[in-house]
């Protein structure tokens, strides 16, 4: 098995040599694992909604050891990333990240939570620094899924202790 450190820099070379490719080559390999991500949680985020989402990214938090806090409230579902491992190992690489390397998150993320009837705003606060914020909702009319920069509120940069 590959460990994860240099698995994530191969994944960033592949992003890199996508992102020079004609038409829009980097986004159809998102769309691609997300459709490879259907079988481990198509069938919970339908059947579980909410509760299935934080049942599995409380998991990747565990498994992947991320600095990261999950609120699942009444009506979403908040993710906050203060400190993604992924992009922290790509950012310690003499290579350099790939310009658009955050944006696999969102690029296999939405297409999965549109398919089981949820909506996402999707902070990326800044390609630079290893965290974002997920916010999910059932979908709304006139509430599609959207991904922005935006820098988080100082409250919500860190976890309290």
């Amino acid at each position: 098995m590959i460990p994860s450190d240099h698995f994530v820099r191969f994944y960033n070379e592949v992003f890199k040599f996508l992102d020079g490719r004609p038409g829009d080559a980097l986004g159809d390999y998102y769309r691609e694992i997300s459709r490879h991500q259907e079988r481990h949680v198509l069938q919970l985020f339908r059947e579980k909604g909410l509760q299935g989402m934080y049942e599995y990214w409380e998991h990747i938090r565990i498994e992947e050891n991320c600095g990261m806090t999950l609120d699942l409230r009444a009506d979403c579902l908040v993710l906050t990333m203060h400190a993604c491992p992924s992009l922290a190992k790509v950012t310690d690489n003499d290579a350099g990240p790939c310009r658009k390397y955050c944006d696999h998150c969102p690029g296999w993320v939405i297409p999965l939570l549109e398919k089981t009837g949820f909506t996402c705003e999707y902070n990326l606060v800044d390609r630079a620094l290893p965290q974002c914020q997920l916010t999910i909702f059932p979908a709304a009319a006139g509430r599609p899924s959207r991904v922005f920069l935006q820098p988080l509120p100082p409250n919500e940069e860190k976890p309290t202790p």
